[in-house]
């Protein structure tokens, strides 16, 4: 039942205390004396995709930012805010922007329909199958391509970052963050890194986004 579902979240949170205090009984002092997370993680809000737990990481060692189709607008000031506090405040090494396997946001942006306030936020990933209509188009399978758009999209998105102007004076100084593409299997539980070319990109683009100066 919903209630009881609801109240067992917090017999499990009773369960998490415990069993984490078992093993360092000073582990939450040294959660809430603050964080240095070495990794900023853009995902994708689907529930099957929990970012420390697929990195082996622990609370505090990531900072996560997640909505529909791990997208990085530009109009988007809470994606650009945790970018910003990520990078320039946390100084965060790496970035790491994850898409999945499955994702039913890229899915949806596959389709001709309206999906009603939808519609705008799934036009950007529309218009990442319009950048690679060519490279899309000659994919026969259609499960292929959809999976070949979820990379394409986490490529683009890695674009998005590298444009903004924290992650361009943070790197200009002191050669961080270094910007990453991954995609998560939810058959397998592995992740690819699809070895986003961060360098060659953030050369490439300067000559038009270039805010460093």
């Amino acid at each position: 039942m919903p209630q009881e579902r609801y109240r067992q979240v917090f017999e499990n949170n009773r369960r998490w205390v415990e069993q984490k205090r078992a093993t360092d009984e000073h582990y939450f002092e040294r959660l809430a004396a603050g964080q240095q997370p070495g990794f900023l993680y853009l995902g994708c809000s689907d529930s099957r995709v929990p970012a420390n737990e697929i990195m082996g990481l622990e609370p505090g060692e990531v900072f996560v930012h997640r909505n529909i189709a791990n997208l990085v607008v530009n109009t988007d000031l809470n994606v650009h805010s945790v970018i910003e506090y990520a990078v320039n405040h946390l100084e965060v090494e790496h970035i790491i922007v994850c898409g999945h396997y499955g994702c039913g946001g890229v899915r949806a942006a596959m389709k001709s329909q309206d999906l009603g306030i939808m519609n705008g936020w799934l036009r950007e990933i529309r218009d990442v199958y319009r950048l690679h209509k060519k490279e899309l188009s000659a994919i026969p399978d259609e499960e292929e391509r959809y999976k070949r758009l979820i990379e394409l999209n986490v490529q683009e998105q890695c674009i998005h970052v590298i444009k903004t102007a924290s992650v361009q004076r943070s790197y200009l100084r002191r050669k961080l963050p270094i910007v990453h593409g991954w995609v998560f299997d939810l058959h397998d539980g592995l992740l690819k890194d699809l070895e986003i070319p961060f360098d060659k990109i953030l050369d490439d683009i300067r000559e038009i986004y270039r805010l460093d100066v």
